[in-house]
């Protein structure tokens, strides 16, 4: 009698109760939800840039590295004439920013 009623109810197909039905719809929301909040922070625009900031990327010991500088810093790095190895890309990053470059010696 008891493997007439396990077969009967392996053969039914599943039944979704209220429960279900609930816990479905809530997983559901919460997708929602998460989809619209990536959509507005996909479409929102991240902080202005500032025309007084340079930034270069070069090689380093352990990668890659980015000399990033902005303002009187920003300034100093370009007449500071420090940095023969990324010299070209500097001197493209300060004529943007606006800032005189030293070349370096």
């Amino acid at each position: 009698m008891i493997m007439i009623d396990r077969s009967r109810r392996l053969a039914e197909p599943l039944r979704w109760g209220r429960r279900e039905k609930a816990a479905v719809g809530a997983v559901l929301a919460c997708l929602a939800l998460a989809m619209a909040g990536l959509g507005v922070y996909a479409l929102t625009p991240g902080s202005p840039a500032r025309r007084d900031c340079v930034e270069v990327t070069c090689a380093s010991t352990v990668g890659g590295a980015t000399l990033r500088a902005c303002g009187d810093r920003a300034r100093g790095v370009c007449a500071s004439g420090a940095f023969r190895a990324i010299e070209q890309e500097l001197r493209a990053a300060c004529a943007r920013a606006g800032f005189a470059f030293r070349p370096a010696r």
